[in-house]
């Protein structure tokens, strides 16, 4: 967890029909208006309504064309009119009477916190939608801010272990690494106050703060005769989704997410192996594997770090705004040097988008197998109780045109196939076997017939974990402009080189 976040000063309050309504009319008009597909709000309604049986399993929920019903025990309780189908403001004071008039009947539901209340209802009403749809309650929806805007705080990773609370990490260019904190130190109190019966949210909540306050940790380290005490002052924090590290005369690059924060630190991680590399540097590995994605401008600026001309993405959805188009500016940052990104099963989303352009420009060779297929874009909808939702209202396409949904991208030198050693694909690289068609990676299949998104994928099937066979042919691809070339191009070794097996004996 990360310990660095900014205060949220609202404080949770009573059940307050009047805002109840408020907050309902309000959710049920916005999912109406931004969801993907077409839905009535009072199916969102009546779905919402039923989940009250979350909170107590008597209470339950009946309609026809002209009542809603509420019973408790089987016994009905009250019946009300039905609101035209998507009158919202309607809908939203009729949920907000029911909850009132079901909590004088139900223990359970009037001794539940409104945030319980709400997050109940929330869920039943998007339960109906796609898997991507979802609710946060206020504490969730902090930290997703948090995760995508930054924070106060001092820039640690920590776990709660027996002894205290371990720093798993140490961000860079942060006050907790300015301080002398390190990795593997143990926090033992917090501004005086032991840490021992503390949750990890306790300690979190303890480490964040203000910007520009100061925080004094107690800290056991390793070979230490005894706890030093260190003064670190908060400061802004964004969590790192950047890493870098030399690998040879290659630059080794990995992106775990996609904040606001990326495309900055990408740009200075280029930079970085530019200066330490210098005239030897040959390429760079891009590893997306494992990313599940994030903020979708994110992942189109990090794109145009690499791709030069032609579109990146496009997004279409139900709302006249989900109609976007995104193109690349002219400089590349890299200079057209050679570039392999690494996919896997776990890269999805924001991933996917940077996967497709670099592929379909020509600019980079994918390696790796069949990605996620979280082709849909979710926009974020705050609520007025401070939580938000997470709504799916668009679909996006590869610059070739193919919605990446639930089919995902297809890596150029798939390994996760019948060839299982790096020699063997470096083999099927040479004689022409890979890469995979271009044609068959673009083909246009319906991606809600599960047969064909079934026979699609098993041309590369998605297997997750950092598998050292995709660096291995990364750097092999990297190190040999040849074998580089026929990857990216599709080009058979017709003079029969023996590339490919002095590759496997390296292996």
């Amino acid at each position: 967890m990360v310990a660095c976040a900014s205060q949220d000063s609202t404080a949770p309050i009573g059940y307050d029909e009047s805002r109840a309504e408020h907050l309902f009319s309000a959710s049920y008009q916005d999912v109406s208006d931004i969801y993907i597909e077409e839905v009535a709000v009072a199916d969102l309604a009546i779905s919402g309504l039923s989940s009250l049986a979350s909170i107590d399993p008597a209470i339950g929920i009946q309609s026809d064309a002209s009542r809603l019903r509420i019973s408790i025990d089987g016994n009905q309780m009250a019946s009300y009119p039905m609101p035209a189908p998507n009158d919202a403001q309607a809908w939203g004071a009729l949920t907000a009477a029911v909850i009132s008039a079901a909590r004088y009947h139900s223990a359970d539901l009037s001794a539940a916190e409104p945030e319980r209340v709400y997050e109940a209802v929330f869920d039943g009403l998007l339960s109906p939608l796609d898997n991507f749809s979802r609710y946060a309650g206020r504490e969730a929806a902090r930290e997703n801010r948090a995760s995508r805007e930054g924070f106060g705080g001092i820039g640690v990773r920590i776990r709660l272990i027996e002894e205290g609370v371990l720093v798993l990490s140490v961000m860079e260019d942060t006050p907790a690494e300015a301080a002398g904190v390190r990795q593997d130190d143990v926090i033992v109190a917090i501004d005086g106050n032991s840490v021992e019966g503390l949750s990890q949210r306790d300690v979190v909540n303890r480490l964040r703060g203000r910007n520009g306050s100061e925080v004094r940790l107690s800290i056991e380290r390793e070979n230490a005769a005894s706890a030093m005490s260190l003064a670190v002052t908060r400061t802004h924090i964004v969590p790192q989704t950047v890493a870098y590290h030399r690998e040879g005369n290659l630059a080794y690059i990995r992106l775990s997410g996609f904040n606001n924060r990326t495309t900055d630190s990408l740009r200075l991680k280029i930079q970085q192996a530019q200066n330490e590399i210098g005239t030897e540097l040959r390429g760079y590995i891009l590893d997306l594997r494992g990313n599940p994605g994030g903020l979708l401008e994110q992942a189109i600026a990090v794109s145009d770090v690499f791709v030069t001309s032609g579109r990146i993405v496009s997004t279409h959805g139900r709302h006249n705004d989900s109609h976007q188009y995104f193109r690349a500016k002219e400089d590349d940052l890299t200079d057209n040097a050679p570039l392999v990104a690494l996919i896997d099963g776990g890269s999805a989303s924001a991933s996917e988008i940077v996967a497709a352009a670099l592929q379909d420009s020509g600019r980079a060779v994918l390696v790796g197998s069949g990605s996620f297929g979280k082709g849909t874009v979710q926009t974020v909808l705050p609520l007025p109780n401070s939580g938000e939702f997470i709504l799916t209202w668009a679909r996006f396409h590869a610059p070739s045109g193919y919605a990446l949904h639930r089919r995902g991208v297809l890596p150029d030198i798939c390994t996760s196939g019948q060839a299982t050693t790096p020699a063997e694909v470096l083999a099927l690289i040479n004689s022409g076997g890979l890469p995979i068609v271009g044609d068959l990676r673009r083909l246009d299949i319906d991606t809600n017939d599960d047969n064909a998104v079934e026979i699609l994928r098993a041309n590369c099937p998605a297997r997750e974990g950092d598998e050292e066979i995709d660096l291995t042919v990364a750097r092999q691809l990297l190190e040999e402009p040849g074998l580089y070339a026929r990857a990216l191009h599709g080009v058979a070794d017709t003079a029969g080189t023996a590339a490919a097996p002095a590759a496997g004996s390296g292996s």
